[in-house]
């Protein structure tokens, strides 16, 4: 009961594909063919849930759906949704291989989890037939969790909890609070809350800093601080009990995680804190 059984990873933009890039230039691409361009950072607002549900979200936003009218003479409807999912999935399935990459320091920490005695579990906003792909090209790099659960295999993808049940069921772990859930977005860090589990967000890689290897090394110091900052402030607000700037962070999280357990603090008590 003081120990953490299982680490439940995000894909993209967490584990692969530093700053989360092969989906964001896909959603970009299938509006901009219908005439209409979306930003970056609205592109990536939805981040982490399923993708059908991603364009469902953008197609919410006022913006967009503004620019839309204004272009066809009425709001997206569900038609719409389908049909640029339609067009967004090929799409995505021919770049995916290029996106696959570990993200620097990753594998080092499922070694180092592994040897701890804790299980390796994934969850995602990409489809089964995507992970298909993604899994494969992770693996002859060097990372392969224990687990896969798609949203294809739940009622609902993120913010639901329901993949990390699975995770759960799957692993035989229990009780969910001696699982944490490690993600890139906010869909993530809501994720994990709804499920009971602890809940970590992971700044450097992921899609809510934005940021390829390259720009982080480049950008100044002073305004790096400040986005770091900004995605921090996010991720706690969304409710997340840890928030690091590498994934490989996560490794001494687990450590503390754990030395809160054995005081008796749980994921869901607003007092967690005062365990420490």
């Amino acid at each position: 009961m003081n120990k953490i059984k299982a680490v439940v990873f995000d894909w993209a933009g967490t584990a692969v594909d530093y700053g989360c890039f092969a989906p964001l230039h896909v959603f970009e691409e299938v509006f901009l063919e219908k005439g209409i361009e979306i930003t970056g950072a609205e592109a990536r607002g939805p981040m982490g849930m399923r993708k059908i549900d991603h364009i469902r979200a953008l197609c919410q936003m006022e913006r967009i759906s503004q620019a839309w009218k204004e272009l066809f003479g009425r709001q997206p409807d569900e038609g719409d949704v389908r049909e640029l999912y339609g067009n967004f999935e090929p799409m995505l399935l021919q770049i995916l291989p290029g996106y696959t990459d570990p993200v620097p320091g990753v594998v080092e920490l499922v070694s180092r989890l592994r040897d701890r005695g804790i299980k390796i579990g994934s969850t995602t906003g990409y489809s089964a037939k995507m992970m298909e792909i993604v899994t494969k090209e992770a693996a002859r790099k060097g990372y392969q969790p224990d687990l896969v659960v798609t949203p294809d295999e739940v009622p609902a993808g993120r913010p639901y909890p329901w993949m990390c049940f699975q995770n759960a069921i799957r692993l035989g772990v229990y009780p969910m609070s001696a699982m944490a859930k490690v993600g890139d977005t906010v869909s993530d860090i809501r994720e994990g809350i709804n499920a009971g589990m602890w809940s970590i967000g992971v700044i450097k890689g992921g899609s809510e800093l934005g940021l390829s290897q390259t720009e982080v090394k480049a950008m100044k110091k002073r305004e790096l601080k400040e986005k770091i900052n900004e995605v921090s402030r996010r991720f706690k607000e969304a409710g997340a009990h840890y928030v690091v700037k590498e994934i490989g962070e996560v490794f001494e999280i687990i450590e503390d995680i754990e030395k809160r357990l054995k005081k008796g603090a749980l994921p869901n008590a607003k007092n967690w804190k005062k365990s420490s």
